[in-house]
């Protein structure tokens, strides 16, 4: 498998990591979670080529997870906002965060919490069944193929 071609693979992991699979193009989804939404903001945070951010930007924008909104007439200048495409993205980001915190934290613990507003606590994130609510590890689950729609043939 070549990363050129990950986005035409049958299987949604590479084709999701065709699009957020580069370690800049994450590091800017977890800004932009942090509500960072300015280039410049971007660029000081991520000490990263304005190039190379551009980049990453443009194909977050072409994707539909950020998009850009105008924040200023003259110059024009503009912010990116995550979508709901984008937003989506949380559970996986949130995700790797928890597996760093878990296996890179220092002596004093993680560098980030997450607190829940509905209830003000501090949490981990739970991956949980979506049918009887209870908590999934990999020993947990067994992945099959899904069975493929066939497609009327065309008179």
């Amino acid at each position: 498998m070549r990363w050129q071609t990950l986005s035409r693979e049958n299987c949604s992991l590479a084709r999701t990591l065709a699009v957020i699979g580069d370690r800049w193009t994450l590091l800017i989804l977890r800004d932009a979670f942090l509500r960072v939404r300015r280039f410049e903001d971007f660029e000081s945070s991520l000490k990263i080529a304005r190039r190379v951010l551009a980049e990453r930007l443009a194909l977050l924008v072409a994707e539909g997870i950020l998009k850009k909104v105008p924040y200023q007439e003259r110059p024009l200048r503009y912010e990116y906002k995550l979508t709901e495409k984008g937003l989506d993205l949380y559970p996986a980001i949130l995700s790797l965060v928890h597996w760093g915190d878990k296996h890179y934290s220092t002596k004093s613990g993680p560098p980030v919490l997450h607190r829940h507003l509905a209830c003000g606590h501090d949490f981990r994130p739970v991956l949980t069944c979506s049918e009887c609510c209870a908590a999934v590890t990999a020993r947990d689950v067994e992945a099959r193929a899904a069975k493929q729609r066939r497609r009327a043939p065309v008179p």
